[in-house]
């Protein structure tokens, strides 16, 4: 970069390091974050659901109606369901020029992990009452 085109940020903005959404480093940070939580989450997720097949459906309705088990479940869930949500968003924005498209797509992708999200928080619930 020469002189001219450097003077042009403002030393708040390059100390900022935000992007032209303004909004890069928000998602890096919480893209990292809901990354640690799923490192914990989805090992005790996949063992737990092992030996809760293994018990047959009774097993596993035992296993969700316990109230720790129902919100590590859904912690599961959630926290991967917006991690996928924040990198499907990143894809869209850095991937898809059209306007109107990449709206579209990332209204649909919000409306999708919600849609998920609450039909995996109704299926707990009721399994758990």
């Amino acid at each position: 970069m020469s002189d001219k085109q450097q003077s042009v940020r403002t030393a708040l903005g390059k100390v900022r390091g935000l992007g032209s959404a303004k909004e890069g480093a928000g998602h890096f940070i919480t893209q990292r974050v809901s990354a640690l939580a799923l490192i914990f989450l989805v090992p005790w997720f996949l063992i737990s659901l092992l030996a809760a097949v293994r018990g047959g459906y009774d097993g596993a309705v035992d296993f969700i109606a316990n109230p720790i088990n129902a919100v590590l479940i859904l912690l599961s869930v959630g926290v991967a369901l917006y991690h996928m949500r924040i990198g499907m968003q990143v894809v869209i924005e850095d991937y898809i020029a059209k306007t109107g498209t990449k709206l579209f797509l990332l209204i649909l992708n919000t409306f999708i992990c919600v849609g998920l999200f609450a039909a995996a928080a109704f299926s707990i619930i009721e399994i758990a009452t």
